[in-house]
């Protein structure tokens, strides 16, 4: 279902997580719970992936993650406070030790100048660790180009927060 690439970046952050003891939680938008597939589909994985947010609206990304409003007004859902905020959102709402966020336009439409297709923030949160955001704009003739792209990304991310 995903590459290998994908398959061994999940492997492995559920092996370096399972040492550590440590559980994960997405909250994922532009990616739709790919990264939560992604380690999903891995034998064991459960003791590891806590749950998965997929917060596609703004909505979701308020009601399930305590994203202010005026902040999604302000700056936009693809932004890197709102990334941020997912990322502490996720945490709170759920007993994980480390959360993985992200927000992004996938495509084919829906860039704009300032916010290209391509355009995607990610945000990685661990308990009283604080929280790192990434900016990437990835190339690809296809919206799952993008969304792999992104998964790979928000799996390296992770593996990076442990």
């Amino acid at each position: 279902m995903f590459p290998l690439e994908i398959q061994t970046l999940a492997r492995l952050l559920l092996e370096e997580c399972r040492d550590r003891s440590l559980r994960i939680v997405t909250a994922e938008s532009c990616t739709a719970g790919l990264v939560a597939g992604a380690l999903g589909v891995i034998p064991g994985a459960s003791d590891v992936l806590e749950r998965g947010f997929v917060t596609y609206s703004n909505r979701a990304k308020s009601e399930m993650l305590g994203v202010p409003g005026d902040l999604l007004a302000d700056h936009g859902a693809v932004s890197e406070p709102v990334a941020r905020m997912m990322a502490e959102g996720a945490l709170e709402n759920s007993s994980a030790h480390i959360s993985v966020a992200i927000t992004g336009v996938a495509g084919p439409g829906g860039g704009t100048p300032m916010k290209p297709v391509g355009t995607v923030h990610f945000a990685t949160a661990r308990s009283n660790k604080g929280i790192r955001h990434a900016v990437e704009r990835f190339d690809g003739p296809e919206r799952i180009d993008i969304q792999l792209a992104a998964v790979a990304m928000a799996l390296t991310m992770l593996r990076e927060a442990i």
